[in-house]
């Protein structure tokens, strides 16, 4: 539970922030045990609604958390223990209120005796992956914390560069698909009607074509707000079953892995998470089958994600990942399936994995340019294509006045 107070600090400032604690009594002696001369404390959740449940869990981006892995593993290489490392972390997040929070509660469940992973997986301010939270309790167990944090800061870095590249080769194409859709419903909603009433004056005979842009003008302009509210209702009804209807997921899924470039573009990318992740759990010193379970809980893509999880299984049971892998439904690449084949017989499976990831990020790259290659050149063809059929359909019947 979040509760909110007022007070002085030890140092003598006000300070007005959150506390995460167990009931109200906790969070009072919480703060008595870092010297806060508290006048107020409360509950920070809102009294409106009471019977409904929000999940008010800050969603940490892979910028934020490869940061304060980097940041952490810097510190605790220099010989600073744990706890005064948060404390120096916590100085640099001053003005951003979630994640001082969150440092806020760590530091506090790290001075009643918790170690690290323990107050990371009971503070409830911040979401953290699975396998972030499991890297961590094995490497402080094995004393190499700095180095998997080091790895862990990596992997999310590139996780954070991925993300933003892909939104960067993306924003010219939606930027030119959404002043393309204006165009055209600008057209069609106003300019269209103001032609068709000269043709209607003039009592002018109207070609098919014409006909039919002008009868698609008036149907956009009586139902825009229909339209308008049938897209985004649509867009509703698929979220909610994508969470709630599992067949319906694997469907979409499934159908999503078939489109061509895009589908292959997914699956290395599902590939190449599954195998950095799974190389820095192994490096940590995560037995194998946890380690196959772990990272694949972290894929996107129901189709795939169910494979490996099918696959972990049998790995319980004694086979190999690569074998499993094999006799999957999905086809996974064989060139994938091989790897973990020499990995597991020459027992160098961590720095094989490593290699895949780095391998399937690079082909992942080639595919995004060659995507976006085909991409803008279909995105203005069909632009241009719809543009001048509806400049051709209102020009015809001027071009016919003029040659009577």
């Amino acid at each position: 539970m979040l509760f909110k107070f007022k007070g002085v600090n030890a140092q003598g400032k006000r300070v007005s922030e959150k506390i995460e604690a167990n009931s109200l009594d906790d969070a009072k002696q919480r703060l008595r045990s870092r010297k806060i001369l508290y006048s107020s404390v409360s509950e920070a959740s809102a009294p409106l609604f009471k019977g409904f449940k929000f999940n008010r869990t800050y969603k940490i981006t892979p910028k934020e958390l490869a940061n304060f892995s980097r940041d952490l593993s810097i510190y605790i290489k220099s010989g600073i223990s744990i706890v005064n490392a948060i404390r120096l972390a916590q100085n640099q997040y001053s003005n951003d209120k979630n994640m001082s929070l969150f440092l806020a509660t760590l530091t506090t469940f790290l001075d009643e005796g918790k170690n690290f992973y323990q107050a990371l997986d009971e503070q409830t301010v911040v979401a953290l992956p699975a396998f972030y939270k499991q890297s961590i309790k094995v490497s402080e167990d094995s004393g190499i914390l700095d180095k998997v944090l080091h790895e862990l800061a990596i992997y999310m870095k590139e996780q954070d560069r991925v993300n933003k590249q892909i939104q960067g080769a993306f924003a010219y194409p939606a930027f030119i698909m959404i002043v393309s859709i204006m165009m055209v419903g600008f057209m069609i909603a106003f300019v269209v009607p103001k032609i068709t009433s000269i043709f209607e004056q003039m009592n002018q005979e109207l070609p098919p074509i014409t006909e039919f842009v002008i009868s698609v003008g008036d149907w956009v302009s009586s139902y825009w707000l229909v339209l308008t509210v049938v897209m985004f209702g649509f867009l509703f009804l698929f979220g909610l079953l994508r969470k709630f209807i599992k067949s319906f997921l694997h469907l979409t899924d499934r159908l999503v892995l078939k489109v061509p470039l895009f589908g292959r573009l997914i699956h290395t990318s599902e590939l190449a998470r599954f195998a950095y992740i799974s190389s820095i759990l192994f490096e940590s010193g995560v037995p194998f089958v946890q380690t196959v379970n772990l990272s694949a809980k972290i894929l996107k893509n129901s189709i795939i994600q169910e494979v490996f999880l099918d696959a972990s299984k049998k790995v319980v049971e004694g086979d190999k990942l690569s074998h499993a892998l094999q006799n999957s439904d999905f086809l996974v690449d064989s060139s994938f399936i091989q790897a973990i084949a020499l990995g597991e017989e020459t027992s160098e499976v961590s720095s094989i994995l490593k290699n895949l990831s780095e391998l399937y990020f690079e082909e992942n790259k080639d595919t995004i340019s060659v995507l976006l290659s085909m991409l803008e050149p279909a995105l203005m063809l069909f632009v241009g294509g719809v543009i001048g059929f509806i400049i051709t359909a209102m020009m015809l019947p001027i071009f016919s006045i003029n040659i009577g």
